[in-house]
Order: C-alpha cells, then structure tokens, then sequence
C-alpha cells in the first residue's frame, strides 16, 4: 500500500448565490495500491463529504466537490487526515470550476488506465 497526498477542491454556495462565492481546497492524505486508485479514492472522499446546511447567521449553505486538483505520492501519514484547507473568494467562479476540472482531467491523461 502507497500513500498519496491529494488536493480536494469544495465550491461553497451561501444564500444560493448572494454572497462572494467561495471555495475550499483541502489536502488529504489516502493510502491507495495506485495512483489511480488514489485518484478514485479522493473522488469518492470528496463526493462523500458534499452537504447543505443551515449556518449560524441562517442562510443556506452548500457545499459542493468539484474534483481532484492534484495528486502526489508520498511517505507515513494517516489515511485521509487533512494536512491543508485554504478557503478563499473568486468573483468569476465558473473559470475556477472549470480551472480545477481541467486540472483533475491532466492527472487522468498522465495514466492510460484511467480510461
């Protein structure tokens, strides 16, 4: 088993849109036989922690995965322990999404089994 470090990247949606849009990228650690195994494992982890919620000003909150940014193998660590959150505000959020999806389809074409 291998460890690979991957950058899981959210969408966050407050008031269905009436606040700066924002996202969230965060870095886990997953053990995987495989990159590409890691690169499914991240997106079944990102899928899984997608969520709709009340904050606590009341405004409706969303959280969405857009995909997998980057992917590295790596030494020791726990499996899927956070190692990096960065949330941050993008005026022009479908550049962003598309930005990040562009990126997770790199990792795919760097490794012909993907397909």
């Amino acid at each position: 088993m291998n460890r690979y470090l991957v950058k899981l990247v959210f969408h966050i949606n407050i008031d269905n849109g009436t606040h700066t849009t924002q996202f969230d990228e965060q870095v886990r650690i997953v053990n995987a036989r495989t990159i590409e195994d890691a690169f499914q494992k991240a997106r079944i982890l990102g899928n899984k922690e997608e969520d709709t919620f009340i904050n606590a000003d009341n405004k409706l909150v969303h959280w969405k995965f857009i995909d997998v940014a980057d992917i590295y193998a790596i030494d020791a660590m726990q499996d899927g322990e956070q190692v990096y959150s960065c949330t941050h505000e993008n005026s022009d959020h479908h550049h962003f999404i598309d930005y990040i999806r562009q990126k997770a389809m790199l990792i795919q074409a760097k490794s012909l089994t993907f397909a």
